[in-house]
């Protein structure tokens, strides 16, 4: 029985800048890549269509050929991951498993339990950090302790960076030690899965410079589709890696820099090191709000019929494309939390189920900002007005008119489902009361 290694990829679907895969290679010879379609994630999945499931099929397509170029193959399999390891253990004499670090609650735990199988079989398991530049105890305060507040986060982690941790990973510098392999293994179609393929344009994996340089004068306006990079779905799945975002945002823009930084700020410091705010609010107070969670303005929300045409545009972008404007994203949670007054986990599932980028810590720290419970978030007391921020960022109204062209016919757009002033009074009564029992 042959010897081998495995790169596990999983966030990371690529080859080059790979911070696992190079360590991998480095170190060992008859390295096998292995990607699986874990069945506990996609059960979840209600949309057969899915956007996300349809994204990563072409990725790893793609992958597969770049492997199968160098005489090896991307293994896919499909099943629970523990599974899939106490298989390969049977089939092959695995020396060692690498992957890169993952700080979702549920991907910890899914990594323990093949860490403690593997240690059953004397098969070591290796993760390294990939997916952001800081993470858990490297940008801390004085005393040590994680910051929960962004501004003195983001001044410490550039204070901190230096190009020893932007620089890239020379990972196909060693494609030499991946296992040469004869015949390819055949993929598995989207269909026997039992999800749909999806004709859909997705973003492509570009840096465009003149979209970066002038990003701090175009990010806020949603008509503007070239006002953004759209990069976010390679950042989720690792189609790109964090570091080359950074050398860009270093050359090009300050402010797209500062997005970077919230990244890591939700994902490498806060979720990594208060995986509580995962299903609960990171201020404890906040869980006293009486929310009033009424489902038929649930359902006006997610069908973009609230009467408020900014609000509803986004929805309906997010509906049809998976994507959603940031502006109009922290629009939409402020009315879910503010105006109607429901809470924000169901806001927060929504868009998990609906966007193409969704992750947990960016959507998660999103969420809690615009419901006030979260670190660093907006005070209760800002309740944005819809309209106010319609004529300040679609003074044109041209994405309304792309996504909502009804909405100057009094006869089929519905007419506001609660008043502003009152539903804004409201939210401010309600906070006040959670936040004043002691």
């Amino acid at each position: 029985m042959e010897q081998l290694s495995i790169f596990w990829h999983r966030r990371d679907l690529r080859i080059d800048d790979n911070a696992g895969l190079y360590q991998a290679l480095k170190n060992n010879q008859n390295v096998l890549p292995l990607f699986i379609f874990d069945t506990t994630i996609l059960e979840r999945l209600e949309d057969k269509k899915d956007l996300r499931v349809n994204f990563i099929y072409q990725q790893i397509k793609a992958l597969k050929e770049l492997y199968q170029k160098q005489d090896s193959d991307l293994l896919v399999l499909h099943g629970q991951p523990l599974e899939i390891f106490k298989g390969l253990c049977a089939k092959y004499k695995i020396k060692n498993i690498y992957a890169n670090h993952d700080y979702e609650p549920k991907a910890i735990k899914r990594d323990q339990s093949v860490l403690d199988y593997l240690k059953t079989q004397n098969v070591s398991f290796s993760s390294f950090k990939d997916q952001v530049i800081f993470e858990y105890s490297e940008v801390t305060k004085d005393d040590g302790k994680p910051y929960t507040v962004f501004t003195p986060y983001s001044k410490k982690w550039k204070a901190k960076l230096a190009p020893f941790y932007y620089k890239s990973y020379p990972s196909t510098s060693y494609l030499e030690h991946l296992k040469q392999i004869q015949t390819s293994q055949k993929l598995m179609s989207l269909d026997e899965m039992g999800f749909e393929e999806v004709k859909h344009t997705f973003p492509k994996e570009h840096f465009d410079k003149s979209v970066i340089k002038t990003y701090h004068l175009t990010r806020d306006i949603p008509s503007n589709e070239a006002g953004t990079t759209r990069l976010s779905v390679h950042l989720r799945f690792g189609t790109i890696s964090i570091r080359r975002a950074v050398r860009f945002a270093l050359k090009g823009n300050q402010t797209w820099l500062s997005e970077l930084i919230w990244r890591d700020f939700y994902m490498g410091n806060i979720l990594a090191n208060f995986p509580k705010v995962d299903g609960h609010a990171f201020k404890p107070a906040y869980e006293r709000v009486e929310w009033i969670n009424n489902p038929e303005h649930f359902n006006a929300w997610t069908q973009g019929k609230t009467g408020y045409p900014i609000v509803d545009a986004g929805m309906r972008e997010l509906n049809q494309t998976g994507f959603m404007h940031n502006r109009v994203r922290m629009i939409t949670a402020s009315f879910l939390t503010k105006h109607l007054l429901i809470d924000w986990r169901w806001g927060e599932a929504y868009f998990a189920k609906k966007l193409l980028d969704f992750d947990l810590s960016a959507n998660n720290g999103g969420w809690q900002w615009a419901a006030s419970c979260g670190c660093d978030a907006a005070p209760y007391f800002r309740v944005f007005n819809p309209t106010l921020q319609q004529q300040k960022f679609d003074k044109s109204l041209a994405y309304i008119k792309k996504w909502v062209p009804e909405f100057e016919d009094a006869f089929s757009y519905p007419k506001p489902i609660v008043e502003h002033k009152f539903a804004r009074q409201r939210a401010i009564d309600v906070y006040k009361k959670a936040l004043s029992q002691s």
